[in-house]
């Protein structure tokens, strides 16, 4: 599919940096999460989707599908992987360590509910990246303490049904997080998207996760580069805010 951005009024994202996974991390701004698509008709497919996504400057992509079996993620996996090591970007596996182990993914995820931390570190080893999702508060801290957690989500910042039955912590849960200053990368997750990307930001997250705002967008590659432009922006500003209240203090 042929970008129908503008590329004079949204700029190329910058290159992404090189080096192990561990230090992309650090400079990871953007996540997506996608379901395998196979309900979609008349639409992008899972790797034109990915694919998309990544030239609009995404830096993690995460399959997360409960109905594949392993043979059809493992497939799947195999083909995004190339995807993703070609644009620099890093892959993540939801919830199953030995998936992740078999289809050599750079990130394993987990959920509250799902592996222990040690458990998973155990099985995927010490050069995988291990994520955990919490909805702040203490959550958040465990994650912000554990040394095998490299990094966590907060959320969902807005009800969304990717996460049905889930409670919005709202972005209260994010500013609280942010005043603790934690020292392990994490995400604001749920229902982040354009409209509010700049909000998250001022409440404290310097990196999101997104769904349905990339998945769902009628041209995808757009829609990551709108939301990594503004994203980019916003941290500018932020940070502009702060060196000048640092300068009148």
């Amino acid at each position: 599919m042929a970008p129908t951005s503008d590329p004079t009024a949204q700029p190329t994202p910058s290159p992404r940096p090189s080096g192990s996974p561990r230090e992309r991390l650090q400079d990871a701004r953007l996540y997506l999460c996608t379901d395998a698509r196979r309900d979609r008709r008349g639409g992008l497919d899972l790797l034109d989707l990915v694919r998309a996504a990544l030239r609009g400057g995404v830096d993690i992509v995460q399959l997360r599908d409960r109905s594949l079996d392993v043979v059809e993620e493992l497939e799947l996996l195999a083909a995004l992987r190339d995807l993703t090591d070609e644009h620099g970007a890093l892959l993540a596996v939801n919830d199953r360590a030995d998936v992740a182990l078999a289809a050599g993914a750079a990130v394993l995820h987990t959920g509250q509910r799902d592996l222990p931390v040690p458990v998973a570190r155990d099985l995927v080893g010490e050069k995988a990246l291990l994520g955990r999702s919490t909805g702040g508060g203490a959550q958040a801290a465990a994650a912000d303490a554990d040394p095998d957690v490299d990094y966590f989500c907060v959320g969902p910042v807005r009800s969304t049904p990717t996460k049905p039955g889930r409670a919005a912590v709202g972005l209260d849960a994010v500013r609280q997080v942010a005043a603790g200053q934690p020292t392990t990368p994490w995400f604001a997750i749920g229902g982040v998207d354009l409209q509010n990307v700049r909000q998250v930001v001022e409440a404290g997250a310097r990196r999101v996760v997104v769904v349905r705002a990339v998945t769902e967008a009628p041209d995808p590659e757009a829609a990551a580069r709108g939301l990594r432009t503004a994203l980019t922006r916003a941290l500018a500003d932020d940070a502009g805010r702060t060196s000048a209240g640092a300068g009148q203090a």
